[in-house]
């Protein structure tokens, strides 16, 4: 398994996820942050993209998931991030980390934040 890592940290969108009428009709931002495990040795010797990972092929993938697609829950939501980089990039594995900043539990918190890990079973 690698070790190397790329990072996409703190992407803001804006999106109407949530168990509630409010939150789905009001919206609000979410923050991703996408960690992609994979071997950049070959990469970082050649210079060559084509053995890397397109991260902004990443960034768009995330965004058109979060922006386009509805969920209940922010598990759901990094569920479906994960599934998606998996499916289109060749990595060993993806951490992925939703943060939802307003969240009514009747208190104060800076956010809640589900993190996922998933692995790709093709190896």
């Amino acid at each position: 398994m690698a070790r190397d890592r790329i990072r996409l940290q703190n992407m803001v969108f804006y999106a109407y996820h949530g168990v509630y009428g409010a939150e789905r009709e009001l919206g609000q931002q979410f923050a991703v942050d996408v960690e992609l495990e994979k071997d950049l040795q070959p990469a970082g010797r050649t210079d060559d993209l084509e053995l890397s990972v397109d991260y902004q092929a990443v960034y768009h993938l995330v965004r058109k998931t979060v922006e386009e697609r509805d969920f209940a829950l922010i598990e759901a939501l990094a569920e479906a991030i994960a599934q998606g980089v998996l499916d289109r990039f060749s990595v060993d594995a993806v951490v992925v980390r939703v943060r939802k900043p307003h969240v009514p539990i009747g208190g104060l918190l800076d956010f809640a934040e589900v993190e996922i890990r998933r692995e790709n079973p093709r190896g």
